[in-house]
């Protein structure tokens, strides 16, 4: 009997505490109900407003000789607007229809937040993946989207990505001419603060000789004459001559562009082996992928890779199996911000460090982009430097600048660099192609 009195007395005790007010409830506790009113949210956990696309637009100019296309999206919060690049310079009238003919539609009253979201929605809209033209566009939209989301927290995009791993982004030069012109603009690199340096091979080119097939009256106007094993030849020599006049205290790289064929590469990345490459770039095109295993097994040199891979889909394999050691691409052909750190992230975990592809066929949004990226990543490698001509630091205000050999952001609120418009349009795209090398029979050379 006593057990059901307790019983009865529980079931009294919670009927009180339902039917009570919430002000005697909360009293039970220790709180009253002015305390709750009194008691506000911080500003800090209030969050922001939604805010909505309004418009987005493509933007062309030509302040340096290369096709630059940024992309703008404008949104319902006046004042507020975000830049990313979409640099397909070959291209860039195709990317400015895209832009303005199917992103544009695509993109309004949609939330400026959901980047995720966005990226895969856009990704698959076409159906068929996307190809360099819309992933351009893709990669252009993201930034956008990241540069909003930094204004709006009021931080530079690196800090939403997880903050400073490093001070500043060590960057390397490029220099290319005679063997001798390369060695003496190596020394010069050093003395300004440089650790690494990119050379080209000298130019193979001779005015004095008419190759085969334009004695045969074959090809196009402009088509240059290639020559694999004299190419071997010079880069070993340029190696050679570098390390002797330069000494051990400079990282040294070449760029290979593809030019040759699997075995050559294996031939000359063995032969240059005893100067330490810091790395030998892109030996692969992407027609010979499957040669990836006997490379990586032939050679101790570093390798960097990727500067045609499109999809993000094709670095899972190489990096899993470590067949290169940088990876070697540009944010604005692989879809931007949000692919490039799952790149960066997936290469961490098999020690693939980053190299980002900094040519001057991108605007300075887009190097802005790969320095974010760079700040924030723990696997960073080195990053292509550009020193920016006037023209385009006029058009690209806020653009990063390079001291000592180290690429610097201004720490602005999103990507940091903003855009003329009015002064962009004194300088307009035009038609432009890739220059094309061939054997000596006539035959395209693959990039």
């Amino acid at each position: 009997m006593k057990k059901d009195e307790n019983i009865e007395s529980r079931r009294n005790v919670l009927r009180t505490l339902g039917i009570g007010s919430a002000a005697g409830t909360l009293g039970l506790f220790g709180f009253s109900s002015a305390n709750a009113k009194d008691k506000e949210t911080p500003a800090y956990a209030k969050g922001t407003a939604p805010v909505t696309i309004k418009n987005v637009k493509a933007i062309a100019t030509s302040p340096s000789n290369a096709n630059l296309i940024v992309v703008k999206v404008e949104t319902s919060e006046p004042g507020l607007y975000g830049l990313g690049c979409s640099t397909f310079t070959q291209r860039a009238s195709v990317v400015v229809t895209a832009i303005n003919d199917y992103l544009a539609p695509f993109c309004k009253g949609k939330d400026v937040d959901n980047i995720e979201d966005m990226w895969n929605s856009f990704y698959i809209d076409s159906y068929w993946r996307n190809g360099p033209v819309l992933n351009n566009v893709l990669s252009g939209l993201d930034q956008a989207l990241w540069d909003i989301k930094g204004k709006r927290a009021g931080m530079p995009v690196y800090q939403l990505l997880g903050g400073k791993s490093r001070f500043a982004i060590p960057v390397y030069a490029r220099t290319g001419g005679s063997i001798q012109e390369v060695a003496d603009n190596v020394n010069r690199f050093k003395e300004e603060g440089y650790q690494y340096v990119r050379m080209s091979s000298p130019s193979l080119t001779d005015d004095s000789y008419v190759p085969d097939f334009k004695k045969a009256g074959y090809g196009y106007a402009g088509d240059r004459y290639f020559h694999p094993q004299k190419y071997i030849k010079s880069v070993i020599e340029l190696f050679d001559t570098v390390r002797k006049q330069c000494g051990d205290e400079i990282d040294l790289m070449h760029d290979i562009h593809e030019k040759i064929q699997p075995m050559e590469a294996i031939q000359l990345i063995n032969s240059v082996e005893q100067y330490r490459p810091f790395f030998m770039e892109d030996p692969l095109s992407p027609e010979n992928q499957g040669w990836w295993p006997q490379l990586r097994e032939s050679t101790n040199v570093p390798i960097s890779m990727g500067e045609l891979f499109n999809n993000i889909n094709e670095f899972l394999d190489p990096i899993a199996n470590r067949y290169f050691d940088y990876i070697r691409c540009h944010v604005s052909q692989i879809g931007g911000i949000t692919p490039a750190m799952k790149i960066a992230r997936l290469g961490e975990f098999f020690g693939v460090r980053t190299a980002w592809h900094g040519p001057g066929d991108v605007s300075p949004v887009g190097h802005a982009a790969h320095a974010h990226v760079d700040m924030a990543i723990w696997n960073f490698g080195v990053q292509e430097g550009r020193i920016f001509p006037e023209a385009e630091q006029e058009v690209f205000p806020g653009s990063p600048t390079t001291t000592n050999g180290y690429m610097h952001l201004n720490d602005k609120p999103g990507i940091g660099v903003d855009i003329d418009e009015k002064l962009a349009a004194k300088y307009p795209i035009r038609l432009r192609g890739y220059n094309q090398i061939r054997n000596a029979d006539g035959t395209i050379i693959r990039p």
